[in-house]
């Protein structure tokens, strides 16, 4: 199997394991799929931290409202009737002003937020340097750990316009949004190996040959935007190594500078007297008193 490091620009994002033999076209789908998919799992949770902590997404038309001009405006929250947390709710009031504060009880809160951090720890960038492979499937399962969690925690569901309710069904609106700068579509998608972007009508092999056991790093990114910057000849770790060498060794040299001309004097073989003494058999005698 082929290893690849995706990156974006110089940031690490999976390991995937394929074969030389998969098209570029192919690899670009699912390589896409999967950063998408990533990103996707990290909105989630994101929302679901806020869900844990002030309940459900208010109707828009109340968003960022003080209860004074809502209940001027006689505005009301059809959904929170219906959406009620397990085990009942405690208010925690959103200062933000988009979610309603009726937040689920301390037990029902763990859930949410244990599931989260399971669901980021499976897609995490740190399973780069623990040589763990992501794939489309471990995507699959932390969304659909995220989803049960909710499930379980919000057993009629949550309202149509709640962006985590959006995002599992695929519905969510990222337009004005940052994170619709984070993804890529994949007819936008392009890949590229050593300064070289990956043609989608060949294949891997054409450029990495037969071996079946290559290691490559791979950057995905959006067409037109040129080719990425090459990789750094050493890696970060073993610059940080260089200058810490290159420190000590100045330290040395200072510390030499600093000591007399003289100070070798006190060494053993400084001693002119040490060959007499050797062949007195008087060497290494220490006096003290009796």
């Amino acid at each position: 199997m082929v290893l690849l490091h995706v990156k974006n620009g110089d940031e690490s994002q999976f390991l995937l394991e394929t074969t030389g033999s998969i098209s570029i076209e192919d690899l670009t789908q699912e390589v896409t799929k999967i950063y998408n998919g990533r990103l996707k799992v990290h909105r989630v949770c994101a929302e679901i931290e806020t869900l844990a902590e002030h309940g459900i997404f208010l109707p828009l038309n109340m968003q960022g409202l003080t209860d004074e001009q809502i209940e001027e405006l006689k505005l009301k929250d059809e959904w929170a009737e219906k959406c009620i947390p397990s085990g009942g709710s405690v208010f925690k009031k959103d200062e933000i002003g988009r979610r309603n504060g009726q937040a689920p009880n301390e037990k029902m809160k763990q859930v949410l937020k244990a599931t989260v951090e399971e669901a980021k720890a499976l897609i995490s960038k740190k399973q780069v340097q623990a040589n763990v492979c992501v794939n489309k499937d471990m995507v699959k399962d932390a969304l659909d750990q995220l989803r049960g969690a909710v499930m379980i925690v919000y057993p009629m569901g949550l309202p149509p316009y709640d962006p985590i309710r959006m995002e599992f069904e695929d519905k969510e609106d990222l337009s004005g949004t940052h994170a619709a700068l984070e993804v890529i579509e994949e007819p936008e998608a392009q890949l590229w190996w050593a300064a070289k972007e990956l043609k989608r009508t060949k294949q891997l092999s054409d450029y990495v040959g037969k071996n079946e056991k290559t290691k490559i790093i791979v950057k995905i990114q959006k067409k037109g935007q040129g080719a990425p910057a090459r990789e750094p000849v050493i890696s970060g770790e073993e610059h940080k190594q260089m200058i810490l060498f290159y420190h000590r060794r100045q330290e040395e040299l200072k510390k030499l500078e600093e000591n007399d001309d003289d100070s070798f004097l006190d060494s053993e073989w400084a001693d002119s007297h040490a060959l007499k003494r050797h062949f007195h058999g008087v060497k290494d005698i220490k006096w003290r008193p009796k």
